[in-house]
């Protein structure tokens, strides 16, 4: 997910077109329903869990610490997640005010979090647990409602056959020849699996199309291959371009939608898809020791609603441990981001982007005739929002029901909020039309 320095050093894959997306692909009902839960669902956990959290240095230290093949090898026999427990997850998620999650089939390094039979370089084959646990959350997920996407990653550093090699793994030491073709049947033929053995799955996360960006990544059947399996199953692409056809909705990393501060979405334009931005809880994505540098619980609920009034899901990640439990810093703020969820998740699920622009005050959200303003950020009692061309009923506070100040005319509303009413993670506004 991370270091996308390395885009740099991608090679030009000369023979072939690269890839347009799912040509004519027309959504199915069953497609534009999955849609239209995706954006009412709002809160999602992200989880990046595989063979390189033995090492507790995030998902890319294979890459980034040069490791070949061989030695990477020998992780899966220290990799045995006793810890693991199916049930104990999906009811954080719940606790958390999540409703779906997101987590790895396969990372980057190739190895698989589920029982393929494409290949030996998987989870029940290659470590003393020799269980799949992508079968163990999906049961837990459908048992408690949770929905349950998989991220799967094009990028391969296993493989042999991805081939020409791309801007990164270049340490693996495999060999240098293979057929570009029988990698993407060896990736269809995974995902045929994902989507054939684990019951209703609500789509597909992918990330690593950036390591080949002139390839031919087959795009259109791969995508037109998940439609078929599971025509409501959602396909995303963190290739940080604008959505290719046969994409269901449009993901930012580690941005709001619209923002570039971390040079991810220079290309990736916010489209007409519904949106999800993903972010972590501290610095790293896969489970990383040495990272101390945890966001606070007012930062991530901030986050968290800054996304709504985007109009964006926000996709929270968590690096399990190599034992299968969840840090408990991550449990402990997860817990408080559902505390406030039960209160003020009114103002959140369901809604889409108010009908005012963002500012640095805060955002607002917006469900039936009802407009949340959040201030979350400084600003005076009195507060200038733009006119949204409808006629205000009442204002008043979401917390104790009181009625607000406001004057509506030409110039647009103002809005007095007293300083002694003000929430130290969000103050919400409820504007009546």
């Amino acid at each position: 997910m991370k270091n996308r320095i390395f885009l740099a050093l991608l090679i030009v894959f000369s023979t072939c077109i690269t890839s347009k997306g799912q040509a004519d692909y027309k959504p199915a009902p069953e497609n534009l329903a999955a849609r239209q839960w995706f954006q009412d669902a709002k809160f999602g956990l992200f989880i990046h869990w595989g063979v390189y959290s033995t090492l507790a240095s995030g998902e890319w230290v294979m890459n980034q610490q040069k490791i070949d093949k061989a030695t990477y090898e020998q992780l899966p026999a220290f990799f045995n997640p006793i810890g693991f427990n199916a049930a104990d997850w999906v009811k954080m998620v719940k606790d958390a005010g999540m409703k779906y999650i997101t987590i790895t089939s396969k990372h980057h390094d190739g190895f698989a979090m589920w029982a393929t039979k494409q290949t030996t370089w998987n989870i029940v084959d290659r470590t003393p647990y020799g269980k799949d646990v992508l079968r163990q959350l999906a049961f837990e997920c459908h048992k408690q409602g949770i929905k349950l996407f998989f991220y799967h990653s094009h990028l391969d550093w296993y493989q042999e056959n991805y081939y020409p090699r791309g801007g990164t793994g270049g340490s693996s030491k495999r060999p240098n020849s293979g057929d570009w073709n029988a990698y993407l049947d060896f990736m269809d033929a995974q995902l045929t699996e994902l989507l054939t053995n684990y019951g209703e799955i609500a789509g597909i996360w992918f990330d690593g199309w950036w390591d080949k960006r002139d390839a031919d990544w087959r795009l259109d059947k791969t995508y037109s291959l998940i439609h078929k399996l599971q025509p409501a199953a959602l396909v995303g692409n963190n290739h940080h371009q604008a959505p290719k056809p046969g994409e269901d909705f449009q993901m930012f990393e580690k941005d709001l939608p619209g923002k570039n501060t971390t040079g991810f979405s220079e290309e990736s334009k916010v489209g007409s898809l519904p949106l999800e931005t993903c972010e972590t809880m501290n610095g790293a994505w896969g489970f990383n020791i040495h990272d101390k540098n945890f966001k606070t619980t007012t930062q991530l609920v901030q986050y968290l609603v800054k996304a709504a009034g985007l109009n964006a899901n926000f996709l929270l990640n968590v690096g399990p441990m190599p034992s299968g439990k969840i840090q408990p810093e991550f449990i402990k703020t997860l817990g408080e981001m559902g505390e406030w969820m039960k209160k003020y998740g009114e103002t959140i699920y369901g809604t889409r982007g108010g009908p005012i622009d963002a500012h640095p005050w805060g955002v607002t959200t917006a469900k039936g005739n009802k407009i949340y303003v959040h201030l979350m950020g400084e600003s005076d009692d009195i507060i200038l929002l733009n006119d949204f061309g409808k006629k205000i009923k009442k204002i008043y506070l979401f917390d104790d029901q009181s009625k607000v100040t406001f004057k509506q005319n030409e110039f647009g509303i103002t809005i007095k909020v007293p300083a002694d009413k003000r929430k130290p993670i969000d103050t919400i506004v409820v504007i009546e039309v």
